[in-house]
């Protein structure tokens, strides 16, 4: 029960004192009609749980993520904004329907010709009816044991669902081979002063180093194809470019090496580990890597490109993992420690998504220690080779943000 607006004749009282004191009395009146009303909800679900789960059912918010909405299309091209799983089960669907039907259709032209031949093969008719059971029953079985469809969506990014445009679009991303191990080369914009801001990405991408851009004034300036091409020959499998405005990180750009692709995030909210309440130390252990609600084809196609840039092997006595959580196209970068005790005795047991505890961990506790830096990223352009001017062709911007992409707020990319 929310607040309710106080009567008529408490607003048209001329005195202010008064009209005061109606007004709390009315505020203390709905206070504790709202309170009773809660206290007596409480009783009663104690009384019957199933009244305060049919309650907790029925009082989901609405919010954005699930009022999305999706391109009505079958493409799964770079740009649409189609949810991939939920596209390769209507295809799932659709092509068992088709099944069904010429199965269907087959069964009764058959029984038709079977009409047809019964004044000529009396004699036979027992034998080609347990013949045509027979053959119906394999039929029958066969299709019980095909594949069910994929089950529901989670938050986690299903990187098989990768579409085979884009797989050719992007062959040095998308290969059969198994992938090298990852080694980055790290550096900044031009006279730079990010540098214990480059350090903690070397902590944060494993076999990573930190090379300043320029030594001093006279130096010369390398661009970042020359970097590329030098990072390129010392076996390095990215580049990654840090860039800075009033001496604070505004922009990542990431180079897929040897030739590309490259993808332009901008950063927002960088807080530095030290600053984080309660934060740890990091260690050199790999991390685990978590991608998180990666959906459409340019999703898959910036998860893709962090996953090569974390070895495939975490380690996982280090109980380190790095988190990349997409919600409304931002990228939120967490790094945490894992952290196991045993449960007292006035804590509840772990539970599931749907509040069931969980069986096996019910006298365990698991809690996250972040280990930063904390930042948040977004995509703004993703380029075909290095950089706006190592691309050429077409479809050498193969996609960039744009201001009129936000204006359904119910619409996103990734």
């Amino acid at each position: 029960m929310g607040f309710s607006k106080p009567p008529v004749q408490a607003l048209k009282v001329a005195n202010k004192v008064k009209r005061k004191e109606l007004f709390i009395a009315h505020k203390k009146a709905s206070n504790k009609e709202r309170h009773e009303e809660r206290h007596r909800r409480r009783r009663e679900e104690n009384r019957d749980p199933e009244l305060k789960a049919a309650r907790l059912a029925k009082n989901v918010p609405r919010t954005l993520e699930h009022k999305r909405v999706w391109d009505d299309v079958d493409d799964d091209s770079l740009g649409t904004v189609v949810d991939l799983e939920q596209l390769k089960r209507r295809r799932i669907e659709q092509a068992e329907a088709e099944e069904r039907a010429a199965i269907e259709a087959a069964e009764k032209m058959e029984e038709d010709d079977d009409d047809d031949n019964d004044s000529m093969l009396d004699s036979d008719e027992d034998e080609d009816e347990e013949a045509r059971e027979a053959r119906l029953e394999r039929q029958r079985e066969k299709r019980a044991q095909r594949v069910p469809s994929i089950a529901p969506s989670t938050t986690s990014t299903n990187l098989d669902l990768t579409p085979i445009s884009l797989a050719l679009k992007f062959p040095s991303l998308f290969n059969d081979a198994p992938p090298p191990e990852p080694k980055i080369l790290v550096t900044t914009s031009l006279n730079s002063t990010l540098h214990d801001e480059a350090h903690m990405l070397c902590t944060l991408f494993p076999n990573s180093r930190y090379i300043p851009r320029s030594s001093h004034r006279y130096g010369y300036k390398y661009s970042l194809r020359e970097i590329c091409k030098f990072s390129a020959s010392k076996d390095y499998t990215a580049v990654v470019l840090m860039k800075e405005d009033l001496k604070k990180p505004t922009g990542l750009s990431i180079v897929h090496l040897p030739k590309g692709p490259t993808f332009h995030f901008t950063i927002s909210n960088w807080i530095e580990g030290k600053k984080l309440p309660g934060h740890g130390n990091p260690t050199n252990h790999y991390p685990e890597l978590m991608l998180n609600n990666f959906k459409t084809p340019l999703g898959l196609l910036t998860a893709k490109l962090f996953q090569t840039m974390f070895p495939p092997r975490p380690e996982f006595e280090g109980r380190q993992v790095v988190a990349l959580h997409n919600q409304r196209d931002f990228i939120f970068v967490r790094r945490f420690r894992y952290a196991f005790r045993d449960k007292r005795a006035t804590e509840k047991s772990v539970v599931d998504a749907e509040g069931k505890a969980l069986e096996g961990v019910e006298s365990i506790r698991a809690g996250l220690q972040e280990l930063g830096p904390r930042f948040t990223l977004k995509l703004r352009r993703v380029d075909k080779g290095i950089g706006r001017a190592g691309s050429e062709g077409e479809d050498a911007t193969q996609w960039e943000w744009k201001s009129k992409m936000e204006k359904d707020r119910k619409r996103f990319n990734l």
